[in-house]
C-alpha cells in the first residue's frame, strides 16, 4: 500500500499522473528517489515514439541580456497550438535562449556539422595524439573522446544545461516531450553578440556570459 500523501509528492517533483505516479511507487516499493528514476525512464521511452511525428505549430522567442551586449532569436516546434501556448513549453524555450546565449553552440545536434570541419577537427587531435607519442592501437579511441568532448561544446543538444548540470539539452527536451505529451523540435537559432568581428576585450564578453547564469 502507498500513501497518498507520497504519491502526491511524487506527482509534485515529476508532474506524472496519479495512476503512474501510484505504479512507479509500488514497482519502487515506496522509495521516492527510485520512483523518479522509473518515471524518467519511462518518459525517456515516450519520448523517443513521439519523435518522428510532424511538428508544424510552436513560437519564435528572442531574448536579449542586460544591457544589450547578447540577443538569442530561437524557433522550436511542437505539434498543437495548445502546447505552444503552455506556461511550461514558454519557460523550455526561454531555457533554451539563456543555454544559446550562454554557452555560444553552433549547431543543434552533431548531425548537422559539416562533414569538413569533423574531418579537420578528427586529423588535429589524431595529429596531436601521436606528436604526444600515444600507440597508433589506441588514437582512434583517443581521437573519438575528444571528438564526443568537441560535440559538448558545439551541439546545442550535447551541452550541460545551466541551470541544472546533470541534465544534458536533449535530456531536458526528452523529458518536455513525455510530459507534455507531444513531439518537440529545436528548428533553429541565431545568436547576436554586439560588435561580433571587431576588436573587443575577451574578458568582457566572459563576463556578459557569466552574468547569464548567475542573474536570470
Amino acid at each position: 500500500m502507498v500513501k497518498a500523501a507520497l504519491v502526491k509528492e511524487l506527482r509534485d517533483k515529476t508532474g506524472a499522473g496519479m495512476m503512474d505516479c501510484k505504479k512507479a511507487l509500488l514497482e519502487a516499493e515506496g522509495n521516492l528517489d527510485k520512483a523518479i528514476t522509473i518515471l524518467r525512464e519511462k518518459g525517456l521511452s515516450s519520448a523517443a515514439k513521439k519523435s518522428g511525428r510532424i511538428t508544424s505549430e510552436g513560437c519564435v522567442d528572442a531574448y536579449i541580456h542586460m544591457g544589450g551586449k547578447i540577443g538569442v532569436l530561437l524557433e522550436v516546434n511542437c505539434e498543437t497550438d495548445f502546447v505552444a501556448k503552455n506556461d511550461e513549453f514558454k519557460q523550455f524555450v526561454r531555457d533554451l535562449c539563456m543555454q544559446i546565449a550562454a554557452s555560444n553552440p553552433q549547431y543543434i545536434s552533431r548531425e548537422e556539422v559539416p562533414e569538413e570541419v569533423v574531418n579537420k577537427e578528427s586529423e588535429i587531435f589524431k595529429n596531436q595524439a601521436l606528436s604526444e607519442g600515444k600507440p597508433e592501437k589506441i588514437v582512434d579511441k583517443i581521437v573519438e573522446g575528444k571528438m564526443d568532448k568537441y560535440y559538448q561544446e558545439i551541439c546545442l543538444l550535447e551541452q550541460d544545461f545551466i541551470r541544472d548540470t546533470d541534465f544534458k539539452i536533449m535530456d531536458l527536451l526528452k523529458e518536455k516531450i513525455a510530459k507534455l505529451g507531444e513531439n518537440i523540435t529545436i528548428r533553429r537559432f541565431t545568436r547576436f553578440v554586439m560588435g561580433e568581428g571587431l576588436e573587443k576585450k575577451e574578458n568582457d564578453l566572459a563576463k556578459e556570459v557569466e552574468d547569464i547564469i548567475s542573474t536570470e
